[in-house]
């Protein structure tokens, strides 16, 4: 599939590293012992020890409308997931030191909507691109099909559908509605602003490989909503969880695993496209039945 070069860059797996079946026995008390060091370190220097494989995100049901924004009262109620955040090491440019090391991510449904609340620490905030500045970023990547791509990117054969939140455009919509607000009032001027329309902060995206990241038709479906406070970012995305094209749209249901990845890009460091933080695949869930 054709597609063309988006700042959205490429999501990148790292391979996973199995210990022989046969072997264990005699290398138990030795691995355990590096895993606990390792894991020591990590908590040192602040990455949580958590792997995602084999991890999971609940999507509790609520019985009312989903919150789209990051100060809904509703989040409250919701444990985050921390997911612990590497560098993109797959393709060139490779970016192993990224500023974000961590994601607290949080998801509700209730059957016609889902929702996610992703939030990270970022000092500083990028919210404009203008020559040698960047954006801040987070991308929400869905497996299209039963199995994970091995890159978060995606494969030929195995695309992902990704929704990109980005902060200049979040914060082109904000401006909008406010000087819509403005201008409905009577007596205003109205007067000759440059600010783009949007319909959202996010972008709907399909990923089939390196390079390949291409934007649905589906503009709009995902809505984003975020705030920047205290140093991080509050980002919340949601979307309907019905699909009526399963080749371009992730398609979510309860009961149904899904596979989902995570990637964050620091403008003020100048992540863009393969410079960025990902995390590892996991599985998401939605709930069949009321939780909260």
């Amino acid at each position: 599939m054709a597609g063309r070069k988006t700042e959205g860059g490429v999501m990148a797996l790292s391979r996973r590293r199995t210990v022989k079946r046969d072997l264990w026995p005699h290398h138990a008390p030795r691995v355990l012992a590096l895993a606990l060091v390792l894991a020591a370190g990590l908590t040192w220097i602040g990455i949580p020890a958590v792997s995602s494989q084999g991890l999971f995100l609940r999507s509790h049901r609520i019985a009312g409308p989903v919150p789209t924004t990051p100060d809904d009262p509703i989040w409250n109620r919701v444990a985050p997931l921390t997911l612990p955040l590497s560098g993109q090491l797959i393709t060139r440019p490779a970016w192993p030191t990224p500023s974000v090391t961590s994601i607290l991510v949080r998801s509700v449904h209730n059957g016609q909507k889902v929702a996610f609340y992703l939030t990270w620490e970022d000092r500083t905030k990028n919210d404009r691109i203008t020559p040698g500045t960047f954006r801040d970023s987070a991308a929400l990547g869905l497996a299209l099909g039963d199995a994970p791509a091995f890159f978060c990117m995606g494969q030929l054969d195995h695309y992902v559908n990704i929704w990109q939140w980005k902060a200049d455009w979040q914060t082109d919509i904000d401006l909008r509605a406010s000087l819509d607000r403005r201008t409905d009032q009577p007596g205003a001027i109205r007067r000759f602003e440059t600010i783009p329309r949007r319909v959202s902060s996010v972008e709907a995206l399909l990923g089939g490989g390196f390079s390949t990241l291409t934007p649905t038709q589906y503009q709009g479906r995902v809505q984003g909503k975020a705030l920047w406070k205290d140093g991080r970012w509050h980002v919340v995305m949601t979307r309907p969880v019905e699909t009526t094209d399963q080749e371009n749209e992730a398609p979510l249901g309860p009961g149904r695993a899904q596979a989902l990845v995570l990637a964050v890009w620091d403008g003020g460091i100048q992540e863009r496209n393969g410079q960025k933080a990902v995390s590892s695949w996991l599985q998401l869930v939605l709930d069949p039945s009321p939780s909260l």
